[in-house]
Formats: C-alpha cells, structure tokens, sequence
C-alpha cells in the first residue's frame, strides 16, 4: 500500500487496480475512502488548511451527549432552583470550554496534539505524568459513554422486542449492544480528522433534532409552577455547581484542545478559537444541563439512578422515549468518536510506536472491558461517575495552568524536538524532565488533594483529605487550587521564561 509523501492520509481500497491521488484511492472516478495515517508528528504548515467553524461543529457534536442529563440532576440535587442551575451551567460550561479554545491556539501553533506540545514544558520523559493522567481521563470518560451507550441500547430493545433492560440480567444482549457501539466508536475514530470533521457536522442536526423535540415535549408537559418559584440554593451551592460542571465538561476535555486545531490555518485568529469552542460545547451542554434540571426537577429520582437513561425513559411516554434513547446513543458516540480519536494519540505521546488507527483500537479494547465490568460485575453507576471526574479534575487543571502560563511567551515550537525522545532533543532538559514545570505540576496536584473528598455515596468514600472540611474543600474548589497553584508556582520559577538559545531554535 503507497502512500502519498505530502498527505496525512492513507486510502484504503476495497478492489484492486487502484490509483492514489493526493492521499485517496480513486476507482473508476469514485473515491472509496481516507484514513488519516498521521499520527502526533507535527502537521506541515501547507498541510495547515483547516477553518474555525469546522471545529465549531465539532465540539458542538461532542457535548450533545445526554450525559448532561446527571450533571443537571446534580444541580439540582445540591439544592438550586432552575433558574440558578442554568446560570451555573452556562458559567461551568462555556468558561471551561474557553480554556479548551485557548489550548487550541497551541495547537495551532505547533501543529501537533495538546500532550505532544507538551513535551516543550515537561521534557520528553516528564512529559509522561500529564500524559497518562490525559489518558486515564479519556479511558475513563470513553468506559462511561459506552456504558451510557449500551444501557440507551438495552432500553430500545426493551421498547421495541420487550426484552430486559437489566444489564446483569440480560448479560449477552448486553454484550451485543456493547459491541454495536464500539464498533460504532470505532469506525469513525479510526478513520481519522477529515471523517470526524464531517460525521460531526452532519450528525449534530440528526441528533439535536430529536433531543430538541424531545425538549418540545418536556417544555409543555412539564408542571412549571411546581419549580419554577422554588426558593434559591445557596451561594456555597452555586459554587460547587460551577466546579462540578466545569469538571465533568470542559476541564475533561482541555487535553485534546490543540488534537483538533492542529490542522488549523495558521492565519486563523486565537480568539476565533477561543470563541468557537465556547460557543460550540458551550451551547448544547447548556440545552441538555437545563433539560436535566427541569427533568430532575420533577422527578426527584432521576438524580440518585444507577441507570439516568432508564431513569428519564421511564418518565416520558414510548413515543417521546424512542427519539429520546436514539439521540442519547448518537449523541454518546459523537463524544466517543473525538474521545478515542484523542486517546490513541495520547497513547503514541506515551512512546508507544504503533500506527493511529491501531493506537485507536488498543484504547478500544481497555474501554469495552471496563464497560462490561461495570454494567456486568460493579454495582451503580451515576456515583463512580461523578467522584470520578472531580478526582481527575486536581491533576488536569494543575497541567492546564502550567500549559497556559507557558503559551504567554512561547509562540512556536521545535518539531523536530517534539519527536526526538533522546537526549539530543531540545526538549530533553535534565534527565529528560524540566523540572520547574513536574516540581509544579506535582506540589499542584498534591495541594489539589488535600482539599478533595472522594465520596461514591453516603455510606461509600474513596477518601477524604486533611482539608476537605474547610471551605475551600467544602465548597469544591480543589481543582481551582490546583489549577493556580500550578500556575504561580510554575511562573514563578521562570518557566515562562525560556532560554534565548531554545527559542531561537525553535523560531527556525
């Protein structure tokens, strides 16, 4: 199989006799398919054609996913009323989702993934602490959409063949309908930028569509005088709210900021980047927060499920319930579509030298299993999730404030740096970790933790730290802890100011 020198792309043909023309198969003047063969080395800068809206729909499709649903029964459950849960939503979401855009600009910067650009700020060997916590958060992100997934699946088949949609008590349907998602998941992800660019638009109007008209029917059911002039939370609520959706929605997704933009025109404005992952994550997460507060709101029990998709299913008539289950699947695989996509080039930042698409599949593999442990083996669901994405959040944001105090002055990278792993490379520093940017990033991450109650449910907790009961703990600001700390730390031993000689080559 050829490949063409100048593409990011490999065609894969289903016949013989076929003719490669710049990076695609061609037979008989139909174009058969494109999978992108680039893996974290980074994009030349003629190969730079990408446009803002394009990662519009991108993020837009990717935080379509019901999944807001128990982030909406959260605010709820903490005691705000609807009015209060929107504005937390549209702070939480669209302010974190800014820092994904910002993010972006590296990535367009340097042409490469967020966690291989990182490599300038860790060092090549450094640079695998941040690197495996990004890929425990998009394992662990991948497992809970495709337990979602699978139980919106089991609930359909429920509808229409009247089957059980207990997991444990149907476990081979369960397995099939595992199986159909990922292969779902896989199919795209594999296939690589162009494919996800234009399934994510195209998708986005299918499944917003009937998560909209999903919406229709709750806006004239609903009985809105019984929570719409419900007392206010108070502002320690408010507070807690903001973190918990900024933690369970952008914070997850700042790692694989730059993954997309990589392929973006270099004359592209930051703040476009800024605005159109803001505005594109920001925009459907508020939808579906809003919608899982109206529904908690009048149901009290949505909150407290195992299973939030059988939860909200059992509150809507069959006719509501079919288009409701439909945007649900689609919308968890456009968020696993970019997920895996961000995965398997997190896993070749790690070192590991296998092909993309191959990178795709091994991330497949861990996620399928621990899928079918959780929906198989594990009792609950919706209290691992939530404990899981405040856990991850200390780490990510202790990387994020160090990645961003570094964009301030480093406006381009060394590519050929960014691939060298050896002790040539100018990014190797000491021993090969830059240890202003680790020292920080783990005293961060340390301080995060101290504040941080691990708690499944009431009677079930990870762990507590030695200041989870002071008002920082108390009020969930660990991750704003660490996301400063790491930041004024890290600025404070000059790691935003970089060496005249490593600019300069880098400049070149």
């Amino acid at each position: 199989m050829s490949t063409n020198s100048t593409s990011g792309y490999i065609a894969a043909s289903e016949t013989g006799g076929a003719e490669l023309s710049d990076g695609l198969v061609h037979t008989h003047g139909r174009v058969l398919s494109k999978v992108e063969q680039r893996g974290i080395e980074p994009v030349p800068a003629e190969q730079q054609q990408g446009k803002p809206g394009e990662l519009f729909w991108v993020w837009f499709a990717a935080n379509i996913s019901i999944l807001g649903i128990p982030l909406g029964a959260t605010l709820i459950s903490l005691g705000l009323n609807l009015f209060q849960a929107l504005i937390v939503a549209f702070i939480g979401s669209f302010g974190s989702f800014a820092v994904v855009g910002i993010v972006s600009i590296a990535g367009k910067r340097g042409g490469a993934p967020s966690l291989t650009l990182s490599r300038a700020i860790f060092g090549v060997r450094g640079n695998m602490g941040p690197t495996l916590i990004a890929l425990m958060s998009r394992l662990g992100w991948e497992t809970v959409n495709t337990v979602t997934g699978a139980f919106a699946l089991l609930s359909l088949s429920a509808i229409f063949f009247r089957t059980n949609a207990d997991a444990k008590a149907s476990a081979v349907l369960t397995v099939v309908c595992v199986a159909i998602f990922v292969a779902c998941t896989v199919a795209v992800a594999a296939a690589g930028h162009a494919t996800i660019l234009k399934v994510q638009k195209w998708a986005t109007w299918i499944f917003g569509g009937l998560t909209l008209l999903v919406a229709l029917y709750l806006a004239f059911t609903v009985d809105w005088s019984s929570f719409i002039g419900a007392s206010a939370g108070p502002m320690s609520a408010v507070i807690i709210g903001i973190g918990t959706i900024a933690s369970g929605t952008g914070i997850g997704w700042a790692t694989s900021g730059a993954d997309m933009a990589r392929y973006q025109h270099k004359s592209v404005s930051g703040l476009s980047l800024v605005l159109t992952a803001s505005a594109g994550a920001g925009i459907p997460l508020v939808f579906i927060i809003g919608l899982g507060s109206a529904l908690t709101a009048g149901n009290s029990s949505i909150a407290s499920a195992d299973d939030p998709i059988a939860a909200v299913r059992e509150a809507l008539p069959a006719w509501v319930a079919v288009p409701y289950l439909i945007a649900a699947f689609g919308g968890l695989l456009l968020s696993n579509h970019l997920s895996v996509y961000s995965a398997g080039l997190t896993t070749l930042t790690l070192g590991i030298r296998i092909p993309r698409a191959y990178a795709v599949v091994l991330d497949v593999v861990v996620t399928t299993t621990g899928a079918l442990y959780f929906m198989l083996v594990s009792d609950g669901f919706y209290g691992p999730f939530i404990t899981f994405i405040s856990l991850l959040a200390v780490p990510l944001t202790a990387w994020i404030g160090i990645f961003l105090v570094d964009m301030v002055r480093r406006a381009s990278f060394d590519k050929e740096s960014l691939m060298n792993l050896s002790s040539s490379s100018a990014y190797w520093y000491h021993a090969g970790i830059e240890w202003r940017s680790f020292g920080a990033w783990i005293v961060a991450m340390v301080v995060g933790f101290l504040f941080v109650t691990a708690r499944v449910s009431d009677t079930v907790v990870w762990f507590s730290g030695p200041l989870s009961r002071t008002v920082i703990g108390e009020n969930g600001l660990a991750w704003l802890v660490s996301l400063v700390i790491g930041a004024a730390l890290y600025a404070t031993l000059g790691g935003a100011r970089l060496p005249e000689s490593l600019t300069a080559k880098e400049m070149r």
